[in-house]
Order: C-alpha cells, then sequence, then structure tokens
C-alpha cells in the first residue's frame, strides 16, 4: 500500500525500544525559500490533527511485552474470523479464481471491464515502495522470520480481500451509460440499511468516502510523485543534476500530472487499459531481476529458507524474539496489500459479471500477488544477497540505532550481482508508484463523487485538483498532511471490517451461488443482507 506512514513510523518492537527510519526515497523538505515557509504554515496547522489521529489510530497495544498497532491485530483477526467462517475460501478455490481472471464468466454481463482488468488495476494500488523498502525494513528489524509471518499474514487476508470485493459488486450501482460506482461507500450504505440500520450505514459511508478521498490526494498521489521525484533525482546526478533543484521537481511535477491526466481521464475503461499492461510488465520485471539475484547465489537458497523458517519460531538478534518477528511480518503484510481497507472494492465494482462472488474470487489473488509473491521475493532477495549493509542495519537494529533507508538496502542487494542492476530497481519503483498513483486517481474520484455528486463538471473538477496535488507533492513534502492522511484511510477499515461482519451472511450465500452456477445447477436467490444467518454466522454478526 503506498502508505507515507508506513514507509516513515516509529516501530516499536519492545517496550521501550523504538527504531527509528526514514527511506531514501522520502523527499527532503526545502531549505530555505518559499517553498519551506509554505511546509511550515502547513505543517503548523496539521501538525496537532495529525498527531492525535496517529496517536489513536496506530495505538499501540502489548501482548507478552510486545507492543504493535491495534488496527494492525483488528486487520489480521478479521483475516482469521472470515478464513474460518468462509470455510479457507482462499486454499479451496485459488484455481477457480485463476479461471474467472482469465476468461470471464460470459459476455453480456453488466459491468465495464473484465475480470482482469479490475485485478491489475487493484494490484497497481497496492504494490508500492512498502514492497521494496517496507520488506527491507521488516527482514531487519523482525529478521528472516518476520518473512513467514508475512506471508501467513498475505494468506489470511485473502479471505478479507475476498468478502469486501464481492460486496463491492453485490451493492453498486449502475448509472447511464453503464457507468459503475460501487465500494465501501455503496455497500456500508445500501447493507446496513437492509440490516435496518439505514443512519449508521449512510455515516459510516460517507466518513469512509472522506478518508479515502483525503488519502487519495496526499498519500496515493503527493507521496507517490514525490517518492518518484527522488528515485530519478538519485540515478540523474542529485541536485545538481537535470531533476535538481526546484524549477526541476516543478517540471517534472507538471509532466506527471499531464501523463496522469491523459490516462485518467477516460474513466476506469481507460484506466484499466493501462493497469492490464503496466502492472504484469513492472511485476515480471521486478521478479526476473529478483530471480536474477538468487540464481547467482543459488548456493545460499535452502540456507536462507532455513533462516526465514527458523527465524519465524527462534531468531537472534531481533527486539522481542519469535514474537516480535511475528509483528513485524504481521505488520508489513497488513500495510501492504490494502485488504480490509475498502479500496479494492472500487475496482472491483465494475467488473463485467452477475455473480458478486466471482468478483471476490479474483480479488483474492491480490493479496497474493502482492504479499506473497512480490513481498517474499524482496526478502529472499535481501536474504540470499546479505550485503553488507544489510548485515550492519541488523547490528543496528539490535542496538536501537537509526537504519537506513529501505530502498538503498534492497539496492545494495541488488548490487551484488552487476554494478548496473540498481538502476532495474529504480525502474520498477517509478512504475509501482505511477500505478499507485492512476489506480488512487479513481479511488478518490469515487469518493468525491458520493460527497458532491456525480457528473462530468464535478469529476473534472476533481481531476484538476488530483493532477494540481501531483505538482505540489512534487515540490513541496508536506509531511504532517501525509501523516493525517495515512490515520484517516487506516481508521476506515474500523468501519469497513464492522461492515464486512454484519454482512458476511451475503457474501456466503453469493459464493454458494456462484459455486452452483460453475456447477451447472439451477440459478440460486441472491442474497441479501436480512437473511436470517445459517449456522456460525449467527455468531459472527451479533
Amino acid at each position: 500500500m503506498p502508505s507515507h506512514w508506513d514507509t516513515r513510523a516509529d516501530l516499536t518492537v519492545t517496550s521501550g525500544r523504538k527504531v527509528r527510519y526514514m527511506l531514501s526515497a522520502d523527499a527532503v523538505p526545502q531549505e530555505g525559500g518559499i517553498g519551506a515557509t509554505i511546509e511550515n504554515a502547513v505543517d503548523v496547522v496539521f501538525n496537532p490533527i495529525a498527531t492525535v489521529l496517529s496517536d489513536v489510530v496506530f495505538a499501540k497495544v502489548t501482548i507478552f511485552g510486545a507492543q504493535f498497532p491495534w488496527i494492525v491485530a483488528w486487520l489480521v483477526a478479521a483475516g482469521v474470523a472470515l478464513t474460518l467462517y468462509f470455510g479457507f475460501v482462499q486454499f479451496r478455490h485459488p484455481i477457480t479464481a485463476v479461471k474467472i481472471a482469465r476468461k470471464g464468466l460470459g459476455n453480456g454481463a453488466p459491468g465495464e471491464v473484465t475480470h482482469f482488468q479490475a485485478l491489475t488495476a487493484a494490484v497497481s494500488g497496492t504494490v508500492g515502495l512498502g514492497n521494496i523498502a517496507g520488506v527491507a525494513i521488516a527482514v531487519t528489524i523482525g529478521g528472516p522470520g518476520a518473512t513467514f509471518w508475512m506471508i501467513l499474514a498475505g494468506l489470511l487476508m485473502m479471505a478479507v480481500k475476498f468478502a469486501e470485493c464481492t460486496l463491492g459488486v453485490k451493492y453498486r450501482e449502475i448509472g447511464p451509460g453503464g457507468k459503475v460506482s460501487g465500494g465501501p461507500m455503496k455497500y456500508l450504505a445500501k447493507g446496513l440499511a437492509e440490516r435496518g440500520m439505514a443512519g449508521v450505514g449512510k455515516v459510516l459511508a460517507g466518513l469512509t468516502a472522506a478518508f479515502i478521498l483525503i488519502f487519495a490526494v496526499a498519500g496515493g498521489n503527493m507521496f507517490q510523485a514525490n517518492q518518484t521525484l527522488e528515485q530519478l533525482r538519485t540515478v540523474t546526478g542529485g541536485e545538481e543534476g537535470l531533476l535538481g533543484g526546484s524549477t526541476g521537481s516543478f517540471v517534472f511535477g507538471v509532466f506527471l500530472a499531464l501523463l496522469v491526466g491523459v490516462v485518467v481521464i477516460g474513466g476506469i475503461t481507460s484506466i484499466t487499459k493501462v493497469t492490464s499492461k503496466l502492472v504484469p510488465s513492472m511485476t515480471i520485471v521486478y521478479v526476473l531481476a529478483c530471480v536474477v539475484v538468487i540464481g547467482m547465489n543459488i548456493p545460499m537458497l535452502p540456507d536462507a529458507v532455513g533462516q526465514i523458517i527458523s527465524g519465524a519460531f527462534s531468531p537472534t538478534g531481533v527486539a522481542g524474539g519469535a514474537l516480535g518477528a511475528m509483528i513485524i511480518g504481521f505488520q508489513r503484510a497488513a500495510f501492504s496489500n490494502e485488504a480490509g481497507i475498502g479500496s479494492s472494492p472500487i475496482a472491483l465494482a465494475t467488473v463485467k459479471t452477475n455473480y458478486p462472488a466471482s468478483a471476490g474470487l479474483v480479488a483474492m489473488l491480490g493479496p497474493f500477488l502482492d504479499t506473497v509473491v512480490i513481498c517474499t521475493m524482496t526478502a529472499l532477495t535481501i536474504v540470499i544477497a546479505s550485503p553488507q549493509s544489510w548485515i550492519a542495519a541488523r547490528e543496528a537494529a539490535a542496538a536501537g540505532e537509526p537504519l537506513p533507508g529501505g530502498v538503498s538496502l534492497t539496492s545494495d542487494a541488488f548490487g551484488t550481482v552487476l554494478p548496473w542492476f540498481p538502476y532495474v530497481l529504480t525502474v520498477a519503483v517509478v512504475l509501482f508508484a505511477l500505478s499507485t498513483v492512476i489506480t488512487w486517481s479513481y479511488y478518490g474520484l469515487k469518493g468525491w463523487t458520493h460527497l458532491f455528486g456525480e457528473g462530468k463538471r464535478s469529476e473534472r473538477i476533481y481531476l484538476v485538483i488530483y493532477c494540481v496535488f501531483l505538482v505540489i507533492g512534487s515540490v513541496l513534502t508536506l509531511g504532517a498532511v501525509l501523516d493525517m492522511a495515512d490515520a484517516l484511510v487506516f481508521a476506515a477499515a474500523l468501519f469497513n471490517i464492522i461492515g464486512l461482519y454484519l454482512l458476511a451472511p451475503v457474501v456466503k450465500k453469493e459464493l454458494a451461488r456462484l459455486l452452483a452456477h460453475l456447477r451447472g445447477e439451477g440459478e440460486k436467490e441472491p442474497a441479501k443482507a436480512d437473511d436470517k444467518p445459517e449456522g456460525p454466522a449467527e455468531e459472527l454478526v451479533k
């Protein structure tokens, strides 16, 4: 996930021990001049708000002497509960999900894009710098064993993604011309209304729309522009190079805004045409680069796998021991794949289907690709290559000292193969950030139209604002605004997951309806939120 908090936070692993770090891709605020004046003025206004929100949303809970954000426990607990309730759906139907992603469910169904296109849009919104830099920090603080827990959490969160994206299609609205609007704003309002909680649903839907909109403009937009510029600046001569100075930043921002504007003005159809090509390409480039590093160090592979497994249960040099490794792994997975946040259902709601659960099955492939594949490849590459900078960083983490940037650790691992290989990493970072900006423009648009109404004029106003903030994000850092946006989008997970628990019986019946259709059985009645829960569902929704 494109989370600023995720990549610039204090990670408290044991009581009283904090490990501070800042990614090399984070922009450095301008020193002096009007830019610094503006940043200082904005920070003065937003710092108090951001501090209060962050203290609440990312507050730590303590278990057996180890601390971690309660929101992580909330997300992972949902993964466990929904995995059990849906009968381990992510392990029972992955082949069905792949088949639907490849072939869809036939022509003529309402919607705007194919299952595959919607999946690539959702994945492009989750895959970002955190998959590269965040994972590097995770295996530094939590050791190789954090990878094991990261994979486990990623698998559990597939059930959450399945549930929310099924509801995204179930309660979507299709307007004139076939334009679709879906996501938590729709299923919280309509689904809870069916359960006799219309007022609560309307409030939660409005808050979720506002939180997603704010994060789209800040975390999914400004921060991505900022980190992309910094990555390109490092390989073009730094401050003395082509992109050095405020002029270079402004020109880059304008170019990026024009590029994104051309893509997003065509709506979800135009966006998915880009992401359906960009996501597979950037994933293949990055994974192949990791495979090359692993292949060049193939004798070390068994030992690396052994470190990951043994480090999950008996790590050395990890604050908090096995529990510390587990917390770091869970945290990385929870902040990586966006399951439970409510963003992906906005994209998956647009699929051409008469069976909502088909979108849910396809959507659960997202956390697998994001966390189980890409994040794991990053971790395995670093552990196998074991660059000296990573070894030194682990010693620094154990001593509670500041760490180097996560991107630099991954870059050093790439550099163990060929001197120019870190440039491949730069290409991957830029592509990841670009895809995130494109997809989050659509998420923000749906939040905007929910709050301010549909219509071309309304949409054009939003897109202009979104592109302007791309330029602003290239020139200014506005750290307090980003901190506030991060806190708000994770607060949305609180509302969203409550909705998933209450509407879980609907999801279960939609899954049964889809599976009956695939088996060629008679058509079942579509589920409703006020249907009487069956079996364990009654306990789940109480």
